[in-house]
C-alpha cells in the first residue's frame, strides 16, 4: 500500500455516498473530507443533505459548515485549500476518505487545473470579427498551422473554443497545448477512486423520497428565512429557487416540490454523465451488501 492514500467515494446525489464514506472512514480509523459545493454553507443544511449530527459526530468532517453563503468561493480556491488539509491529514493518516458528488471539486483535488496566461482583449475582439467575416473555416486553419497538437484534439466546429485557442497562442506566442497542464499535476498521494451506481428507477424513487423526508424536517422554513439573500449565487440551486417561486407566489407548494424532485433527477444524470466520463473511477453498485469490503479490495 502506498504511504498515503485518497479513497474517492464519487456518485449522484441520493447514491449513498455518505453512508458509504463514514463506514468506510470507521473502518480505517480516519477522517472524511467533504467535496460537496453545497454542502460548505453554514446556512443551508436540510436542502443540501448535510450528513446529521449522529453521522458528523461517527467520523471527523472536514468541509462541512466551513463558509457562509456570502462569501465566494471556487474550485481553485477549494483544490488550494483541501490540497493543504490534506497534507496535514496525511501526517497523521495513512489513509483518507475524500467523499461527494461534485465532479468539479473532485477533480480539483485529483488532477488540478490547467493555468492559462492572461490575454488581450483586443485579440479576442479581432478574432471574432475575423469569424464573422471569414468563417470558421479560416479559423480552423489559423488553428492548424499555430497549434497541430490542440486543433487535432478539439471540437473544431466549436467556434468559442477555436478562438480561445488562437487567443492564447497570440496573446503569448505559446500554443494553446503547451499551458494544458492537468495531466501534470502529479499529486503527493495515491488516488484509489470508486463510483456508487445504482439503477435510475432505484435512484430516482431515492430522490423522490429524500425530498418528502427534507420537507418532512424544514426544508420549506430553511427556505423562506433564506429569501433575504436569493440574489447570492450559492442560493441558485435546486431545492431553494424552486421554493422562492413559491414564495414568489408564481407557482404553488405541490408544483414547487414536483420540480425539486424533477430537477434533482435532472442533476443526477448530469452528474452521471460528468463522472462517466473519468476512466479512473471503479464502479460499485450502492445497494451491494458487500460494498465496503470491495472499496477496501481496491484499496
Amino acid at each position: 500500500m502506498n504511504p498515503s492514500t485518497l479513497i474517492v467515494i464519487a456518485g449522484p446525489t441520493a447514491s449513498g455516498k455518505t453512508a458509504a464514506a463514514i463506514k468506510i472512514a470507521k473502518h480505517y480509523n480516519t477522517v472524511v473530507v467533504s467535496a460537496d459545493s453545497r454542502q460548505f454553507y453554514r446556512e443551508m443544511s436540510i436542502g443540501t443533505a448535510k450528513p446529521n449530527g449522529e453521522e458528523l459526530s461517527a467520523v471527523k468532517h472536514y468541509f462541512i459548515n466551513s463558509l457562509s453563503i456570502d462569501e465566494p468561493y471556487t474550485a481553485g480556491d477549494y483544490e488550494k485549500q483541501c490540497l493543504e488539509l490534506l497534507a496535514e491529514l496525511f501526517k497523521t493518516y495513512s489513509i483518507v476518505v475524500l467523499a461527494g458528488g461534485s465532479g468539479l471539486f473532485i477533480k480539483a483535488v485529483c488532477e488540478g487545473f490547467d493555468e492559462f496566461p492572461d490575454t488581450d482583449p483586443a485579440v479576442r475582439e479581432r478574432l471574432n470579427i475575423e469569424l464573422e467575416e471569414k468563417g470558421i473555416t479560416y479559423l480552423q486553419g489559423k488553428l492548424k498551422t499555430a497549434d497541430p497538437e490542440y486543433y487535432s484534439q478539439v471540437d473544431i466546429n466549436n467556434p468559442q473554443r477555436v478562438i480561445r485557442a488562437l487567443e492564447i497562442f497570440e496573446s503569448s506566442g505559446k500554443p494553446y497545448s503547451s499551458y494544458r497542464r492537468s495531466a501534470l499535476n502529479k499529486r503527493p498521494f495515491h488516488i484509489v477512486k470508486t463510483g456508487l451506481n445504482l439503477p435510475r428507477e432505484v435512484l430516482y424513487n431515492r430522490i423522490n423520497q429524500r425530498v418528502d423526508i427534507m420537507v418532512e424536517h424544514g426544508l420549506i422554513d430553511e427556505v423562506k428565512s433564506l429569501l433575504p439573500y436569493r440574489h447570492l449565487n450559492a442560493l441558485n440551486t435546486v431545492g431553494y429557487s424552486e421554493l422562492f417561486d413559491y414564495f414568489d407566489g408564481k407557482t404553488n407548494l405541490n408544483t414547487a416540490l414536483d420540480l425539486i424532485k424533477q430537477n434533482t433527477r435532472r442533476f443526477a444524470k448530469r452528474q452521471m454523465t460528468w463522472f462517466g466520463k473519468d476512466k479512473e473511477i471503479n464502479w460499485l453498485e450502492a445497494n451491494d451488501k458487500n460494498l465496503v469490503q470491495k472499496i477496501i479490495a481496491l484499496v
